[in-house]
């Protein structure tokens, strides 16, 4: 058993290798919109106007989300330039670091070998790799929260007052990163054991009352922010309306408006059940055997509360049934709380995992179906251009796996082939997918080709449709908005004029004269149909969107 275990952490140190690159293949992938070109644009303004207090949007004040996660990409961006990598390598460091601190957690609950495949899990969790490519704010609380989770942890021994600082520093960015329901998961997982162990002195003990004081203290830079921004300013329009705090938009509409759907920016009417099935795909390959682990917990080990899955279970199952009857659903929410996930997964792999035929019968299952997914998808979608160095990962992958097969112990042998499955499905998606399927975002098509073709350096103008913001971040110049049906200062003419040909007719039949000088194939690439990811089908599913020349 010994010697089996020790051959698991060879393999294991190399597939962590291996996951770590592959999470670094999606840097240089045209950034997404509209959320993710959004964030870098907001970034690449602050840096542009060097004003890291004030968050702008079309030249707009915006109030949306917290500025931590702008702060961090315009900081990159000051260091790099205003690039695609530059805008995602944050998110990625942030993303390993939360494979670290979720390696430091599950050590000190279990042993090394769970800890390194809570590791593997978590850096092959499909929802962890699309963060890493379509970034938003989720890598960042990834990070933090798990980060604070064991620091907090950490602070109930003897010498807590740095661990509890540190964590506190952590829980504060991630309250700066998403607002204060990014410390459910944090105090769940703490409180909640605590609880379940009945362990009251500890509970309340005053190092907690000093943990939210420090909190609070740390996020006074974003409080300062809002409050310099909109408190000090009511005659701003903001959602329509003046007198607007930023302060209380921080602490009440942001989150208990998404919460209850009531707030200035509403979603849907929410299902019970939509986190249930979005992470049967969300945490592919290995949402089964969570699934698994869990109703095994539940059966045997529920009424132990010396279980030290409580800390997980805790963290991630509160903010789990928080997301579920929330008002406000995005599949992406649910990321920040798979590091939990991937301990309890792993320590079923290695508790009882590999004792069962019928788990590794559903991994062969769960491993067949993927690559028949990733043989439709190239089939039908068929990208134009594939690398000599994607093939090269590909083959690589795929020999990884006949490796695995061929020398992998006999009862682990599965897991580590899932784990070659993930590498070769998302290599393809990272390396031949995402790289296609951008060419059909026609506004960052379209900055491409301004910045090699207007050597006049006309001013340049976009109409806005409240989701194109791929423009405004990789345009070599300032994009002046025009907002239809507003009244818009627009600079002299002659300058070029980007939309999408629907409003570009629309500005004709009210006597725009303009000359179309570039063309580009659009289609709304976060919303793919069948008709659009089949090539045959393809054409009549895209819209158009123009470079016009306006005298």
């Amino acid at each position: 058993m010994e010697h089996t275990m020790k051959a698991n952490e060879k393999w294991l140190y190399l597939c962590i290798g291996l996951a770590v690159f592959l999470n670094f293949t999606g840097l240089f992938v045209t950034v997404m919109g509209p959320d993710g070109a959004l964030y870098a644009s907001i970034a690449k303004t602050m840096v542009w106007r060097n004003n890291f207090i004030d968050i702008f949007v079309d030249g707009r004040d915006w109030l949306d989300k917290p500025h931590f996660p702008f702060w961090v990409a315009a900081l990159s961006f000051k260091l790099f330039g205003i690039t695609t990598w530059a805008y995602k390598l944050p998110a990625v460091l942030f993303v390993l670091m939360g494979a670290v601190y979720t390696y430091k957690f599950a050590l000190e609950l279990y042993t090394r070998q769970i800890a390194l495949w809570a590791v593997l899990i978590l850096l092959t969790a499909q929802h962890i790799l699309i963060s890493n490519t379509d970034v938003r704010a989720e890598p960042y609380l990834t990070g933090l929260i798990i980060g604070s989770v064991y620091y907090f942890y950490k602070a109930q021994q003897k010498a807590w007052l740095i661990p509890l600082v540190t964590g506190a520093l952590f829980a504060a960015c991630a309250v700066m990163t998403k607002g204060v329901f990014a410390v459910i998961p944090i105090g769940a997982a703490i409180i909640g054991q605590l609880l379940i162990h009945k362990d009251w002195r500890a509970m309340f003990h005053l190092k907690w009352l000093l943990a939210v004081v420090l909190v609070g203290l740390f996020i006074l830079p974003e409080l300062w922010c809002l409050y310099q921004q909109f408190d000090l300013h009511p005659e701003k329009v903001v959602f329509g309306q003046t007198h607007v705090s930023g302060l209380k938009f921080f602490f009440w509409d942001s989150q208990f408006g998404r919460f209850f759907n009531n707030g200035p920016i509403k979603k849907s009417n929410g299902d019970l059940s939509f986190f249930i099935h979005t992470t049967l795909w969300a945490f592919l390959p290995w949402s089964l055997l969570l699934y698994i682990g869990l109703v095994q917990f539940f059966r045997s080990k529920v009424k132990s509360t010396q279980q030290k899955e409580w800390y997980c279970m805790c963290g991630a199952g509160l903010t789990f049934l928080v997301f579920s009857i929330s008002k406000f659903q995005l599949p992406h929410y649910i990321t920040i709380i798979f590091p939990f996930f991937a301990i309890l997964t792993a320590q079923y792999i290695v508790n009882e995992g590999y004792r069962f035929k019928w788990v590794r019968g559903i991994q062969i299952f769960v491993m067949c179906a993927m690559v028949l997914i990733l043989g439709l998808l190239q089939y039908f979608f068929r990208p134009e251009q594939i690398g000599i160095f994607a093939m090269i990962c590909f083959l690589g992958a795929i020999l990884l796996f006949i490796a695995l097969s061929l020398k992998g112990e006999a009862q682990s042998r599965v897991f580590f082939q899932t784990f070659a499955v993930a590498l070769l499905v998302n290599l393809y998606f990272n390396l031949a997918y995402y790289p296609q399927l951008l060419r059909y975002q026609s506004d960052s098509m379209a900055a491409f080709w301004i910045n090699k073709h207007n050597p006049s350096h006309l001013p340049l103008v976009q109409v806005k449709n409240g989701s194109s913001y791929a423009l405004d971040l990789y345009a070599d110049q300032k994009v002046y908005p025009y907002h239809l049906g507003e009244k818009t200062i627009l600079p002299k003419r002659p300058y070029l004029l980007f939309a999408e040909r629907a409003a570009l007719d629309e500005l004709r039949a009210k006597g725009l004269k303009a000359e179309i000088v570039q063309s580009f194939e659009h289609f709304h690439i976060t919303l793919v149909k069948q008709k659009f990811l089949n090539h045959s089908t393809r054409a009549k599913e895209l819209g158009y969107a123009d470079v016009v020349l306006v005298k």
